[in-house]
């Protein structure tokens, strides 16, 4: 019954060779689009709803196709190929439990403005809005996506693919980036039309008003003690953020997503735990590209008339933040305006002395986190300075925002704000898919990796050879340490595990164990050299006194 309702691809007057010159089904005209847009790899999970775009995908031969367990992992895949790379990251997941299953990443691609575009399906047209329960049926599947996501459409006429795809990928990559969802229903993915051919654009960048960055520009030459944040919307801004904190001798400090667009190793490149020790002396506040939560909500005490002025290519995050001066500009051309109202100020003496005591305080005291702080140095050591580190919720991976070095931008790969439990592997699955030379390290807790550790298999059929460190304190730690911190016992935190190297071995990956952070770092580099999917299993007992939340939530410093 479902070929005779379904299979439409047979148009009645069109002779057999003028459809395949001139017309294309509407799943033909979907991967059409991914190559008009670059698209180079795909992850997806294929289903009866979307068998014509899985066929069309199939005769691609310059997009690689990786088939993942869960649909949740498609999305996540997505994200840390797109955040790893600066391209869109593109999936398909079917209808319905598909598209929520997938649900996560695509609120945790809009929370940490990642470009991604979901192609999902949708019921057979005719039963749309019935209610009759046909197979994935989902009440306004359309207006559940669209309440987080950037932008979600459904695609009706075979003949506005082309247009709607490249209407998502407009919208992923536009303004402030974001998921967009494309939805091709059943009955629609299999029907021909002559399709217009794709026409990528993306939305300009707004332009710059010259009498704020004038304004801006005046107030920071006047500041005695200015300070700038960065986060994920200034990672292609790196060079000229640079150029600027050299100007104005200010720090510049990032939590997640901002890493290494000023590297650690600078005097200027400042984590936030090292960034609060100048938290009380700052003057002048330039936000690049950041929500800044470390001012309105890690940082007690905001220092007494700070000056806030915030650089967003998203004019509403001015009023989120309650500037006192608003840059609507791309995170590159304002600081380039900036630059170039600057240039006629007086250079200023360096203060990288200064600073660099402050950081090498800093690291000291991060130092005594232990081991948190050592087993993160072991792995400083082992990752070549051009590999990936991928964060994951746990106490090593909180750990991880200040107490590891990062040197270049989109190589600390995070959840933001989100903080999704168990995203960690499966995202840095997506940044190895999309840095095949490179190496990419995940860090993660034991309740966060059995998330979605059945991606194992799919790391070793498509040779991603993620390494993945397991912390394992046989509990949902963090949860376990607030529990047994506030009521004095803990409830449905502890876990059973597998014997992790074991589990890894079942797969066909590597597993190996490690005890001590020397341990650690030869196992990376066994890990390095075999070129193989690889778990490693570290014990690690949960401690209520070594946790790193005094960096992440600082006192007051003020007397």
């Amino acid at each position: 019954m479902t070929s005779k309702i379904l299979d439409t691809r047979t148009t009645d007057n069109v002779p057999e060779d003028a459809a395949q010159i001139t017309t294309r089904t509407a799943g033909q005209a979907v991967i059409d689009g991914l190559r008009a847009h670059g698209v180079d790899t795909f992850f997806g999970i294929p289903g009866v709803q979307s068998y014509e775009l899985f066929d069309a995908l199939h005769q691609e031969d310059a997009i690689e196709v990786i088939g993942a367990r869960h649909e949740q992992a498609c999305a996540y895949m997505a994200l840390g190929y797109a955040q790893s790379t600066g391209k869109t990251g593109v999936y398909s997941v079917v209808p319905g439990p598909g598209i929520l299953n997938a649900g996560a990443g695509i609120l945790t691609s809009l929370s940490t403005s990642t470009p991604t575009v979901c192609l999902t399906s949708e019921i057979p047209t005719d039963y749309m809005g019935r209610g009759m329960g046909h197979l994935h049926e989902m009440p306004d599947q359309l207006g559940t996506v669209k309440s987080f996501a950037k932008w979600a459409e459904n695609v009706l006429d075979p003949a506005l693919v082309p247009a709607t795809v490249d209407e998502a990928f407009r919208q992923a990559g536009s303004g402030r980036p974001g998921p967009a969802v494309v939805a091709v229903p059943w009955d629609v993915l299999t029907q021909r039309a002559q399709m217009p051919a794709n026409q990528p654009a993306f939305a300009p960048t707004p332009a710059l008003d010259p009498e704020v960055i004038q304004e801006a520009a005046r107030i920071l030459s006047g500041a005695k003690n200015p300070m700038i944040m960065v986060g994920s919307g200034a990672r292609h801004a790196a060079p000229e953020v640079l150029a600027l904190a050299e100007k104005l001798q200010a720090p510049v400090v990032s939590f997640r997503g901002g890493r290494g667009i000023v590297p650690d190793s600078h005097p200027l490149g400042f984590t936030c735990a090292a960034g609060f020790e100048r938290w009380n002396n700052t003057d002048v506040l330039l936000g690049i590209g950041s929500r800044q939560e470390l001012m309105w909500f890690r940082w007690p005490d905001k220092p007494e008339n700070l000056v806030h002025i915030n650089l967003d290519i998203d004019p509403a995050q001015h009023d989120r933040l309650e500037t006192d001066l608003g840059i609507t500009a791309d995170s590159r051309d304002g600081t380039v305006a900036l630059l170039d109202a600057l240039a006629e100020s007086p250079t200023r003496a360096s203060r990288h002395t200064e600073f660099g005591a402050v950081k090498t305080a800093k690291k000291n005291e991060i130092a005594g986190l232990t081991p948190h702080a050592d087993y993160l140095g072991s792995i400083r050591e082992a990752l070549p300075y051009d590999g990936f580190f991928v964060e994951e919720v746990s106490q090593i991976g909180f750990s991880s925002f200040f107490g590891i070095d990062m040197f270049e931008p989109r190589r600390f790969i995070t959840c933001g704000y989100q903080g999704n439990l168990g995203y960690g592997f499966p995202t840095a699955l997506g940044v190895q898919a999309g840095n095949r030379d490179k190496v990419v390290i995940s860090v993660t807790g034991d309740g966060g990796f059995l998330y979605g550790a059945q991606e194992l298999a799919t790391a070793v059929q498509h040779g991603l050879n993620v390494i993945t460190v397991v912390f394992n304190n046989a509990a949902f730690g963090n949860v376990k340490a607030d529990q047994l911190r506030i009521y004095g016992q803990e409830s449905a935190s502890e876990l059973h595990n597998p014997d992790f190297v074991a589990f890894a071995e079942s797969f066909g990956a590597l597993g190996l164990h490690a005890h001590t952070p020397a341990e650690l770092k030869s196992a990376i580099q066994e890990a390095i050299e075999a070129k193989r999917p690889t778990v490693i299993e570290v014990p690690m007992p949960l401690s209520l006194k070594d946790t790193p939340w005094k960096f992440l939530m600082p006192a007051s410093r003020k007397q």
